[in-house]
């Protein structure tokens, strides 16, 4: 998965980074769209077309200057941009029409600074990668593709985890297809778990992890006592299936529910677990104090796997996120998709669903779960060789695929990165500064519904 911390710019943000004061001006009205959301300047009715909006610069190898040429910026770096830069390098020696190129722009929070920019100049890439629903403020721009008008037998919504096609989709219409796709994972150490004469299996609740971590505390970690679990500063999304847990949510629909009781049990419970039994604490990075060995556990995605095995010194173990008091609660689906952003060529947004349709293919779904750590998408993909090789040789990658049941989209206020350092804020301040979960979830209930007044009408009209 990216890093979920990652700033991703807010809807007001954007308008900010285009030199736009939020007042009187949508996203849309500065690319070109009317503020009730018509077709682009220049669209025909009903065409995916934006005769303003023309291709961002790319090279074109001379062996494929005759083909048409898409590029794609990706929200990736090492081994992740690797991977994908390996999978278009296969694509273009597969056929002899399309050259596709894959640029690098980072993090998710420069993609969005960059992609902005690009909207602003009108200079655009044809292809963009947004996590979860963080691309709902372009599509009210009017700057994405449909893409339905592709599927056919072959490729359509049917060959993806059922769990994740529908955070693409505005109504009956597809503007996103799964890529990147996680949810989150408990992660442990064995090694120490063994060393403490706890089951090898790990937890399955915070009850029952709470019975276990005086064992822990009792082994060294570099001349001070082993911590049973390191939290982070930016937990939300772990938070969403906490919540869940406890029996809550952070909202139902256009309505914000933090104030129904359950958070403020979950934050009082994880409030003792940290700061009066001492089991716990927050870090600056929970995911690296556990590979360095400072913590016995931690949250961290599926797709942090691959990543961890490589720096941690110990042998790793995964499990489902912990439950409240029973076990496998319900998880936010986490990671992203791939977007076709609206263009002056028909060819090319053509071109690019041609390579969404390649990268669909289950032994590409596999060699990019391979490669990156992020799932297998792509439901044959779990039948090919190299999902089935990676199963037998590290049971830690079944962990992720069994608990891809237990996936659903993260509540609806959560869809926007304003209402999420809310809630961060107030997990921050229960688990760092000990403070009154009470009081944090009341000033919290005020903050979300007033997010809410901005969002609500997209909800309603993504969920028709």
């Amino acid at each position: 998965m990216h890093n979920r911390r990652d700033l991703i710019l807010s809807r007001r943000s954007i308008l900010a980074a285009m030199g736009l004061g939020a007042a009187g001006l949508g996203l849309s009205a500065c690319v070109g769209v009317s503020s009730e959301g018509s077709k682009g300047a220049d669209a025909a009715e009903g065409s995916s077309l934006r005769a303003d909006f023309q291709q961002a610069p790319v090279e074109i190898p001379a062996e494929y200057k005759d083909r048409t040429p898409i590029v794609f910026w990706a929200p990736f770096t090492g081994v992740n941009f690797d991977a994908v830069t390996k999978l278009f390098d296969e694509f273009n020696k597969s056929q002899s029409d399309i050259y596709a190129a894959a640029q690098s722009q980072g993090s998710y929070n420069d993609l969005y600074q960059k992609f902005t920019a690009a909207l602003r100049a009108r200079k655009v890439p044809d292809i963009v990668c947004f996590p979860e629903h963080r691309w709902l403020q372009y599509w009210e721009a009017d700057a994405l593709a449909p893409l339905d008008g592709y599927f056919d037998d072959s490729w359509s919504l049917d060959v993806y985890m059922e769990n994740y096609v529908g955070e693409g989709q505005v109504g009956d219409q597809t503007y996103v297809v799964p890529f990147a796709r996680s949810t989150p994972l408990f992660y442990y150490n064995k090694d120490r778990f063994r060393e403490a004469g706890l089951p090898e299996e790990g937890p399955k609740t915070w009850y029952e992890y709470a019975e276990m971590a005086p064992d822990l505390l009792r082994l060294d970690a570099g001349g001070n006592p082993l911590s049973a679990f390191a939290f982070s500063n930016g937990d939300q999304w772990y938070g969403q299936s906490h919540i869940w847990a406890w029996g809550g949510n952070f909202s139902r629909d256009t309505t914000i529910t933090v104030d129904e009781g359950p958070m403020t049990e979950w934050l009082d419970w994880k409030r003792k677990f940290i700061h009066t039994d001492h089991f716990g604490y927050m870090a600056k990075s929970g995911f690296t104090d556990f590979t360095t060995g400072i913590a016995a556990a931690c949250h961290g995605s599926t797709a942090s796997l691959a990543g961890a095995k490589k720096t941690a010194e110990f042998e790793i173990g995964t499990a489902f996120m912990l439950g409240k008091d029973t076990a496998g609660p319900k998880v936010p689906t986490g990671g992203s998709g791939l977007s076709i952003v609206k263009s002056e060529s028909q060819e090319r947004q053509d071109a690019c669903a041609e390579l969404f349709r390649f990268l669909a293919q289950p032994e590409k779904s596999a060699q990019w779960h391979q490669e990156t750590g992020y799932l297998p998408i792509v439901n044959a993909a779990r039948d090919t060789d190299i999902v089935k090789k990676l199963v037998a040789e590290d049971p830690n990658y079944k962990t992720a695929l069994d608990q891809v049941p237990n996936a659903q989209t993260a509540d609806t206020i959560t869809w926007w990165e304003a209402p999420v350092e809310k809630i961060d804020e107030a997990m921050a301040a229960v688990y760092g500064d000990n403070a009154d979960p009470a009081g944090e979830v009341k000033k919290l209930q005020a903050a979300l519904e007033d997010n809410m007044k901005k969002y609500a009408d997209t909800i309603t009209e993504v969920q028709q």
